[in-house]
């Protein structure tokens, strides 16, 4: 027997199975206790297989398919042992809610706290980008000038403002003390909008939680970290949410724009955070308003919160933001022009990638186009979702596609703001509809998850040996950074560093990965030549050079095929013996090499072996 769900933003779609009569819960307890044993026994299990992981992980063993390869069987076993009892817990409707959500809690820490606890460093180089950008505007107090490349974020600062803010209310002098621990935070964050998004679309607490745990089973993009991207996502998500959640509200008495005064004020906040943060997500919110306003029935609700992201990003983008989108208007508009190129634009060559890399690179393919598959399966096979706003919502980042301006990015992202309404839509295909399913369901539900969950790990896990640095590179950079005079220039293989943008106001920094294609060709044939132009052109005279190379930079040039292996060594051993080049700080992982010009080889400011 099914009960109508909750009245939503389109209609009353009959999901899931009725709650059960106390009595009925009361027997059926009785009856499965095997079932009530599993659920309970598994998750502790998970836990401490998750544990005995962390203590025997050995992060030497990181290659080509980054954490995957040094993670010990116990952490699989720990994602399986979780899984089962998830998936046993769906098929125990007496069993209190609290068990379901304590295994989506689960695993969204073994996922995202992993690296965390595993790593001695902050993961990832954009995330040290924006500790950099932090602690630049809590230095000037605002506003940083002489930001060169990274002026962009004085132009949509809120993340950065709102972080600056933080520190000084709790007195810490960075954001790096938290900022290991941003994808965890932000992922149990965004569990409660992802709820409310959920709660309004059905009653079915089991397809609630199967949602949820889908989409962070499927959630492999990575852009959790510490990023406006992130921050402006959670706040997209619940701006959405809130949004579906007014929906199913007509009817009371809430006001003649539909929406309570207090309720209205506070979505307009959100919407002036996004707006304030991030080029992309107003864009994309603007979008998803847009086609929730397509039924008559929602436009009560939806067109004032549409109006105020359009009144508010064109505001924002008018004002503040006016250089960047003045800029880069042009190439916009050009990217209009060709939607057709735009969206295949993410498809890279791999061909000269790391093996690995490419194994990976088909796997999150695969993982992209089975999730979307499953949701249009859905759409196809559960005719009350054809009545909801989701395929509306599925279809709304396409508007991401046809004004690609990120090239291999767009596709990924397109899909993070899709993977709300796919992972519900393949929840309502997967999740069981009565409350004993038949074993084959449940084994073709056990199938898919388990093959979701291990997409994810590819996508997320698999660039580790580029994502992750160790205490030497850290200090390596930091030496570069903050040791040598303000105005020196910093030349970079790649960008892949810790902290290369520290004090990016006082420095000149300079990627190589970056230049033109005839200059990369000449690093990949003639180093030498290569080097000692980037290190010499344009500095000033009595401004010293140096040339910081890492780890991961060399990681990054091999395993994306950036370089040729033979050029990335052939470029090691031209630094080590280049006349011109004199290290002043080197370690196993990480050198630092001060420029020294020809004209004046006894000559060097700044740079003493520390």
């Amino acid at each position: 027997m099914t009960a109508p769900a909750r009245t939503g933003p389109a209609t009353d779609p009959p999901v899931g199975a009725s709650p059960l009569h106390p009595a009925t819960r009361a027997a059926a307890r009785w009856a499965a206790p095997r079932q009530v044993w599993t659920v309970r026994l598994a998750l502790p299990l998970a836990v401490l297989l998750w544990l005995l992981a962390l203590r025997t992980t050995r992060l030497d063993r990181i290659g080509d398919l980054g954490l995957l390869q040094a993670l010990p069987p116990a952490y699989y076993a720990a994602l399986a042992v979780l899984t089962a009892g998830f998936l046993t817990a769906l098929r125990t409707p007496w069993l209190p809610q609290r068990r379901l959500a304590w295994y989506a809690v689960a695993l969204i820490t073994f996922v995202h706290a992993t690296p965390s606890l595993l790593y001695p460093t902050l993961r990832y180089s954009w995330a040290w980008k924006h500790v950099a950008v932090v602690d630049a505007m809590l230095r000037h107090g605002g506003t940083v000038p002489d930001a060169g490349k990274l002026d962009v974020y004085n132009q949509w600062p809120g993340f950065f403002a709102f972080n600056a803010l933080l520190l000084r209310a709790t007195g810490l002098h960075s954001a790096l003390g938290y900022a290991s621990w941003y994808p965890l935070i932000a992922n149990l964050l965004l569990l409660g909008p992802l709820l409310l998004l959920f709660r309004s679309l059905t009653r079915d607490r089991r397809l609630v939680w199967c949602a949820v745990w889908l989409y962070y089973a499927t959630s492999w993009v990575g852009q959790d970290y510490f990023s406006p991207q992130a921050f402006a996502y959670l706040l997209y998500v619940t701006v959405i949410a809130l949004t579906m959640r007014q929906l199913t509200l007509r009817g009371r008495d809430v006001g003649g724009l539909g929406w309570r005064p207090g309720s209205y004020a506070l979505l307009v906040v959100l919407i002036a955070a996004i707006a304030s943060s991030h080029q992309l997500t107003p864009v994309m919110l603007v979008s998803s308003l847009a086609v929730l306003a397509l039924p008559r029935r929602n436009r009560r609700t939806v067109l004032p919160v549409l109006a105020a992201a359009l009144v508010l990003t064109a505001a924002w983008d008018a004002t503040v933001a006016r250089p960047f989108v003045a800029a880069n208007l042009h190439g916009l508009l050009t990217a209009l022009a060709a939607p057709d190129r735009n969206a295949v634009a993410g498809l890279a060559q791999l061909g000269s990638a790391a093996p690995g890399q490419v194994l990976a690179s088909w796997i999150d393919r695969a993982t992209t186009a089975t999730v979307l598959l499953l949701a249009l399966a859905a759409v196809l096979r559960r005719r009350w979702v054809r009545r909801t706003t989701l395929p509306l919502l599925l279809l709304a980042p396409l508007v991401l596609l046809l004004a690609n301006r990120y090239d291999g990015e767009m596709l990924f992202r397109a899909y993070l703001f899709a993977l709300p309404a796919t992972a519900f839509l393949t929840a309502a295909l997967l999740a069981p509809g009565t409350p004993h399913p038949p074993p084959v369901r449940t084994a073709a539900t056990a199938t898919v998850l388990t093959a979701l969950l291990g997409g994810l790990l590819f996508g997320y896990y698999s660039k580790e040996a580029v994502n992750h640095f160790t205490p030497q590179e850290a200090a390596a950079v930091r030496y570069a950074t903050t040791q040598t005079p303000p105005g020196s220039r910093i030349v970079s293989l790649t960008s892949d560093e810790p902290g290369g943008e520290l004090h990016y106001d006082q420095h000149r920094w300079t990627v190589l990965a970056n230049a033109d294609p005839a200059d990369r060709r000449l690093l990949a044939t003639d180093p030498e030549t290569a080097l000692t132009t980037a290190l010499a052109a344009g500095q000033p005279a009595g401004e010293p050079s140096y040339l910081v190379l890492t780890r991961a930079q060399l990681a990054a040039c091999r395993l994306t095929g950036l370089l040729p292996a033979a050029a990335v060594d052939e470029i090691q051993y031209t630094a080590a013996h280049l006349p011109t080049l004199r290290p002043v700080l080197s370690s196993p992982d990480a050198v630092v090499y001060q420029y020294l010009p020809p004209t004046a080889p006894g000559s060097g400011t700044g740079g003493g072996t520390p």
